[in-house]
């Protein structure tokens, strides 16, 4: 018997908010390592370890079965160049100006990419419910984002950039791998996803660091590392691709707020750090716009405002 869209959508949409709300939990492992080690030195090895443990998913990739057009190679690259690698260090960089705000407000435009690239490149057709949520969703986020956010402005146009880049290409990573979920079964998109990023993240480390970057590594950082790849890196990713093959790419998007709302509550109740009224404002609006998408995408995704037709998904796994 073929299961109902009503009886898929809700798992598939649920998927890509436990990914989001898996990469929240970076600052765990990522804070110590930020202290001792460069941001392009943790994302190579980030990236190598991934590639290493997706080796067996490699080789069970049907390489003669796939049709490698233009559009899927482009969409490869764009993916595990763009999106893996380069929008992490460019986010990352734009930190480096002093700024936090900056990054911080632009990154919040990534699902207003989606939306737009989703109505482009895969005919997805947002509605104005849509809009609506959208709006909650990215408000939420930004009273969580920004402790104050009566004082914000944009004062450098350098971090500016970074981050507009960073969201643009966070914001493709969703359309595409939505796109490519017809062609991959998720195991096999995630281990695609890291063996093209490492090359990128290398040529990254290069850039940022020079040849002394990839030495800079000792053993006390390969638990923290490790436990990197696995839980934000592996088990998040595999989730994200599974739930995204059953959503558009305009819901998926939304779901992936999670993400700050997640890494906010870590950081309260693991690091001790204090909220602002405004904050629980912005978690409390953020969670109800999650629950009732994820409610109404029960019954059919037109009814969280997206019209998409639903393309049969390659093998699940």
């Amino acid at each position: 018997m073929t299961e109902s869209p009503t009886r898929r959508s809700m798992p598939s949409i649920v998927f890509v908010a436990l990914a989001a709300a898996l990469w929240g939990t970076d600052a765990l492992f990522r804070r110590g390592l930020a202290l001792e080690l460069d941001a392009s030195v943790v994302v190579f090895y980030e990236h190598l370890l991934l590639t290493l443990a997706c080796l067996p998913l490699l080789a069970r990739v049907p390489w003669r079965r796939i049709r490698w057009s233009p559009r899927v190679l482009g969409s490869l690259l764009l993916i595990g160049v763009g999106a893996s690698a380069t929008a992490t260090f460019l986010f990352t960089l734009a930190f480096r100006y002093g700024d936090p705000t900056t990054p911080l407000l632009l990154q919040k435009l990534q699902p207003l990419v989606a939306i737009g690239a989703a109505w482009l490149l895969l005919g997805e057709r947002p509605r104005v419910r849509l809009g609506g949520f959208a709006a909650a969703g990215i408000l939420g986020a930004y009273l969580i984002a920004l402790r104050d956010p009566t004082s914000v402005s944009i004062e450098q146009l350098a971090p500016a950039l970074l981050a507009v880049g960073a969201a643009i290409l966070w914001g493709l990573g969703t359309v595409l791998g939505r796109g490519l979920s017809t062609t991959f079964a998720p195991r096999e998109l995630t281990a695609l996803r890291f063996s093209i990023g490492l090359p990128a993240s290398a040529l990254v480390v290069l850039l940022d660091t020079g040849p002394a970057g990839f030495a800079s590594v000792s053993g006390d950082d390969l638990p923290a590392l490790a436990a990197l790849a696995a839980i934000p890196g592996l088990l998040a990713l595999w989730l994200y691709y599974r739930g995204l093959a059953g959503t558009p790419a305009s819901a998926a998007t939304l779901a992936e707020l999670a993400f700050p709302l997640s890494a906010i509550l870590i950081n309260r109740f693991a690091f001790g750090d204090t909220l602002t009224w405004t904050q629980w404002v912005g978690i409390t609006l953020l969670a109800g716009t999650l629950v009732v998408i994820s409610r109404l995408s029960q019954r059919g995704y037109e009814h969280v405002g997206v019209e998409a037709e639903e393309p049969e998904p390659a093998l699940q796994g």
